[in-house]
């Protein structure tokens, strides 16, 4: 099961990703704007979703809404 970000790259574990569209995070106040980098992100169970670190909490996101570094 590989997981593959928008352009059809293969993520890994501790990849870099930048957000292609501006995101709003359920149960946060904040917003993930076009561009961020989110560093080492984790793979999940499904293909299409990765974990990353914002602050101190834990968010999970789609791969359709991330490009690799």
């Amino acid at each position: 099961m590989e997981t593959k970000d928008s352009n059809g790259n293969i993520l890994n574990d501790g990849d870099s990703v930048h957000v292609v569209k501006d995101l709003k995070v359920k149960g946060m106040s904040t917003t993930l704007k076009r561009g961020n980098v989110i560093k080492g992100i984790r793979l999940t169970g499904s293909p299409h979703e990765v974990e990353c670190r914002m602050g101190k909490s834990t968010v999970v996101l789609k791969t359709e809404f991330l490009k690799k570094a």
